[in-house]
């Protein structure tokens, strides 16, 4: 008789989901996929509404990374107004987006990935959780809290406030920085780098105790998708997208993000509210690709800053240049792309053009459609509006970074699944290592369920056997 693991809640993620895991006859895992089981809806909640409510509309989808949403809906606007924002505002735009990469990764690593580290994924339950490394690594937990805090607090200084900013608008940025704005950031800049040095030091020096996860948590040939500037730096703001292959073989290059419906397909199946995007060119069943920290250094040729560049040779050298596969590097990559921000921030603090009061451009609707594309913390991020003439908003679609992940996500339990789960003898440890694999991803599940066309609930009748009699589903 086939029986099915349920590991729900998911736990240490953003948003709700539950992981099924299917065993045959033998109690041999079968498949395991992850299902997203909350529901947003942006995409039609934004219909009608003024363009230039969108920026701070859709932030609304997330809460830990709502900068991310502003700055490819503002994008989005601008093409729909047909404007490049001013030097200054896109500057000023560039760093509160590496603010919130630098928050965001943080979060992940310290609070949410760090008690597998520091504890092993084979510890207690009730040790693995930030509170217990609060009491036993307290100088690890207070670096975590304020290298977050760094982050948030530029975007408070800029934004206005931490979450939810309204400073990012259609043209540019509202208001522009002060000297002494400028000059209170910079002083935060050293604190914030021994941090992040001190944590891939760490982190670096303890992955050899993860040599198993390391080879089973989401192993396995993809493509990878990400925004590389002109010359194939990382790029997060701007630029054109690039896909890579397994082997490191550019597959499609400088891609306009307008065309990216030409190159990425989306699939809705049943079991979740959470969109499956594919490569087009190859299909559903073979476009599987990854995006995020992982990818953006795949696919780049360089980061572009002097501290960030040493480590990324040593990063690459793990698979002899070629493109790193296994997913639990993600949170490496995370923790380089930490310093990379640092560093380009405290580069666009200095540059003179950044203080220049010119932060915005202003026009009419120009355009019917605009697509923003920007790299969020957890990868590539799409915002394609349609409008009116009059700038109301008649169609909006949303492709969520951790959307661009699913795949990846339900081959990555499944690897995992089958490597540690024994159906005969079902371990905790081994279901926290199938979670643990979605941490890496580290996924934001309430920005990206969108999508349409699948039950919202289902009610099973069940007999005293607890044999299914009817389900009940309704959309």
């Amino acid at each position: 008789m086939k029986e099915t693991i349920v590991i729900s809640p998911v736990t240490r993620i953003e948003g709700h989901a539950k992981i099924t895991i299917n065993l045959n006859e033998k109690k041999e895992v079968d498949q395991a996929r992850i299902h997203v089981t909350q529901f947003r809806g942006f995409e039609k909640l934004c219909e009608g509404r003024p363009y230039t409510e969108m920026p701070a509309l859709t932030a609304r989808t997330c809460g830990i990374c709502p900068v991310s949403h502003a700055i490819a809906s503002s994008k989005a606007c601008d093409n729909l107004l047909a404007v490049r924002p001013p030097k200054a505002g896109r500057n000023l735009r560039r760093i509160i987006n590496l603010a919130q990469i630098v928050q965001s990764h943080a979060l992940n690593f310290y609070h949410l990935s760090s008690p597998d580290f520091v504890f092993g994924f084979d510890a207690n339950p009730e040790d693995r959780n930030i509170f217990k490394l609060m009491q036993t690594n307290p100088d690890m937990a207070k670096d975590g809290i304020n290298l977050r805090a760094f982050g948030q607090k530029i975007i408070e200084t800029l934004g206005g406030k931490r979450i939810h900013p309204t400073w990012i608008v259609p043209g540019g940025v509202s208001h522009e920085i002060t000297k002494e704005t400028k000059d209170s950031i910079l002083a935060q800049i050293p604190q914030a780098m021994d941090i992040a040095q001190k944590s891939l030091k760490f982190f670096v020096s303890n992955l050899h105790k993860f040599e198993k996860e390391i080879n089973s948590f989401g192993n396995f040939p993809s493509l990878f998708m990400a925004l590389v500037s002109k010359k194939g730096k990382l790029e997060h703001y701007d630029g054109l997208l690039r896909f890579v292959d397994s082997e490191g073989k550019i597959v499609e290059d400088k891609i306009d993000p307008k065309d990216y419906k030409e190159y990425i397909g989306e699939a809705v199946e049943e079991d979740s509210f959470l969109k499956s995007p594919y490569f087009k060119p190859y299909g559903y069943e073979k476009g599987m690709y990854r995006v995020g920290p992982l990818a953006r250094l795949n696919v780049a040729d360089k980061c572009g800053t002097s501290l960030a560049d040493e480590e990324f040779e040593r990063f690459k050298n793990l698979n002899n240049g070629k493109p790193i596969l296994q997913t639990f590097y993600y949170h490496y990559a995370r923790l380089i792309e930490i310093i990379y921000a640092i560093e380009r921030i405290e580069e666009l603090l200095n540059e003179k053009e950044t203080l220049n009061p010119q932060i915005r451009a202003y026009a009419q609707i120009n355009r019917n459609q605009g697509v923003g594309c920007s790299e969020a913390p957890r990868g590539t991020l799409f915002h394609d509006y349609k409008v009116n003439n009059d700038g109301i908003i008649t169609g909006v679609n949303l492709i969520i970074a951790t959307g661009n992940n699913n795949l990846a996500m339900n081959a990555g339990v499944t690897q995992v699944a089958k490597t540690f789960v024994d159906g005969n003898n079902i371990k905790e440890s081994a279901l926290n290592r199938v979670e643990a694999v979605i941490r890496c991803f580290d996924p934001c599940l309430s920005c990206s369920t969108h999508a349409q066309g699948i039950y919202s609930s289902q009610i099973d009748i069940r007999d005293h056997n607890k044999e299914l009699i009817e389900s009940i589903k309704r959309g």
